[in-house]
């Protein structure tokens, strides 16, 4: 019996495409560090610093740890210097969350009651996105799909998970924070690879179609797929499974 359900959150309950997302953050992050950073090496160096997350299998350090090591250790700058410029880049009306205009963001209507409706009826609802970024830029993202504000039994961030997708660790991570088997949880999300993956530990899934990502040829197949009003519609079985 599902007693648990988590969501992907860019391209899944936020409804905007990830490629074009990560390409304005880039450009908004390095229009604000412009002063201090060239260019060039900012985005050299992030890259390179999300990529270290990706592929950590520490896990003694969180992700935020990782980032910290690899990003400074490789531009040659302190954290002191620079992680508040990076702080309050994050909360700046002209800085992060202003993506959400630059991208055309707007809720899907029916989002926030279909969380409501699992809450409500007793269901553990994750955000299971890729924690590659602090808490605060995930909770603004959350905002702009208008899931904010709720309950949540988790949300991943780069301050407290020690993985990334795809690895099964990330999964497994979860699985052991919430004390879940994977026969009680359903992973839902856009990328077929990324989310699907959580089906080879045993996890239930259910592919949105809308903003779909298709890694071929490392994608899996899911348990269930379809719109995201398909999704809406499914999750408000009686006993969806």
């Amino acid at each position: 019996m599902i007693k648990t359900v988590m969501f992907d959150l860019d391209g899944t309950l936020a409804h905007f495409e990830f490629e074009e997302f990560f390409r304005a953050y880039i450009e908004k992050i390095v229009e604000s560090l412009s002063d201090v950073m060239e260019p060039k090496a900012l985005t050299e160096a992030l890259m390179a610093s999300v990529e270290a997350m990706v592929s950590c299998e520490d896990p003694a350090l969180t992700n935020r740890d990782v980032f910290v090591v690899d990003f400074f250790g490789r531009t040659g700058r302190s954290e002191a210097e620079l992680m508040p410029l990076f702080d309050a880049f994050y909360l700046a009306e002209d800085g992060f969350p202003s993506i959400k205009q630059m991208l055309g963001v707007t809720p899907h209507p029916s989002a926030r009651g279909m969380i409501e409706n699992l809450l409500d009826r007793g269901y553990e609802v994750v955000i299971a996105t890729n924690p590659l970024f602090p808490l605060v830029a995930i909770e603004e993202r959350m905002r702009w799909g208008d899931v904010d504000g709720l309950p949540y039994a988790l949300v991943t961030s780069y301050e407290t998970s020690h993985f990334c997708k795809p690895n099964l660790k990330y999964y497994e991570e979860i699985l052991s924070v919430l004390d879940r088997s994977p026969e009680e949880c359903l992973m839902v999300g856009n990328d077929t690879w990324e989310d699907l993956v959580a089906g080879d530990l045993g996890i239930t899934t259910y592919l949105v179609e809308d903003y779909i990502l298709d890694r071929d040829p490392v994608r899996r197949d899911p348990d269930f797929r379809g719109s995201f009003d398909d999704l809406v519609e499914f999750l408000s079985a009686e006993e969806f499974l």
